[in-house]
């Protein structure tokens, strides 16, 4: 099994997945750069700092909503679709393993109680961001 995978319907990106094992030993990010949404791992040294600083607000316009999921506890299986609503891919997820849903569709099926930190990006404007299908 692949620590990473891209999953992908022709040329469009729709997952990636990131198994719990992935350890980097240097700040490695696995999106490009023009991806909405950025998911990398940032590796320092014991001794190491980030130095303080604050984000300067900067002005984005973005279509559509990427989202990361890092199952934090059970098994699930996620079945990923390209945008015409055909299944491509499913997958079973473990603890630690990250999603991230940069295209298409998906859903999942618990295997057992889970429990799924759920990152995207804001305002979260209500249950009509959904389609369901």
């Amino acid at each position: 099994m692949d620590l990473i995978e891209h999953i992908t319907w022709g040329d469009q990106p729709l997952c990636y997945i990131i198994r719990a094992g992935f350890r980097p030993e240097r700040t490695t990010f696995v999106t490009p750069p023009e991806f909405k949404q950025q998911v990398g791992f940032v590796v320092y040294p014991a001794g190491g700092e980030i130095k303080r600083h604050v984000h300067r607000p900067l002005e984005r316009h973005l279509v559509g909503t990427s989202e990361v999921l890092v199952v934090q506890q059970g098994r699930c299986l996620i079945d990923i679709y390209n945008d015409d609503r055909e299944l491509v891919a499913t997958r079973e997820l473990l603890p630690g393993d990250v999603m991230l849903m940069v295209g298409g569709g998906h859903g999942f099926r618990m295997l057992e109680h889970t429990v799924l930190l759920e990152i995207k990006q804001g305002p979260y404007t209500g249950l009509d961001e959904k389609e369901h299908f």
